[in-house]
């Protein structure tokens, strides 16, 4: 039995562990969710009920309050809730908001066309500078314009 105890209080303090990472970011700031499903609750407290179960890992989010281990959050659609800290990554992700957003060779309007990303399509950032981002959408990368995007940038 101890050794459970010991697990489980391990395991706690693994959980935790990202909380004091994000605890520090000023509001607001982006995060990513970061389970295949992850609950959005009506409060900040597993006793209040979940308004929304995502399954879409790496959706980006914005935190827009932190309460102890939990944050409030804003998803792509503008629906706001709770999360545990446990269910969100720092990992800066995006989802396309346009038709249509071209990932491009180099940050330009004129640059090669490499790929084309519909709507809905989420995809991890990096190096996002005047207007563009650098965004990989599962081994595929390009630059996108940050106006075709929404999350972290």
């Amino acid at each position: 039995m101890v050794k459970w105890v010991g697990v489980l209080a391990a395991a706690m303090l693994g959980a935790a562990a990202p909380a004091v990472a994000q605890s520090g970011k000023a509001v607001p700031y982006w995060a990513s969710i970061a389970q295949n499903e992850a609950r959005m609750r009506v409060g900040p407290s597993l006793d209040y009920p979940s308004n929304w179960i995502y399954r879409r890992r790496d959706l980006p989010v914005k935190v827009i309050k932190v309460l102890g281990l939990w944050r409030q959050i804003e998803d792509p659609s503008g629906t706001t809730g709770w999360m545990h800290v446990r269910l969100l990554s720092d990992t800066t992700t995006a989802i396309v908001r346009a038709e249509e957003a071209q990932l491009r060779e180099t940050p330009a309007d004129g640059a090669r066309v490499l790929y084309r990303a519909q709507k809905g399509v989420v995809g991890r950032l990096s190096d996002c500078a005047r207007g563009w981002c650098a965004m990989d959408v599962r081994g595929q990368r390009g630059f996108v314009r940050q106006d075709q995007i929404w999350g972290g940038g």
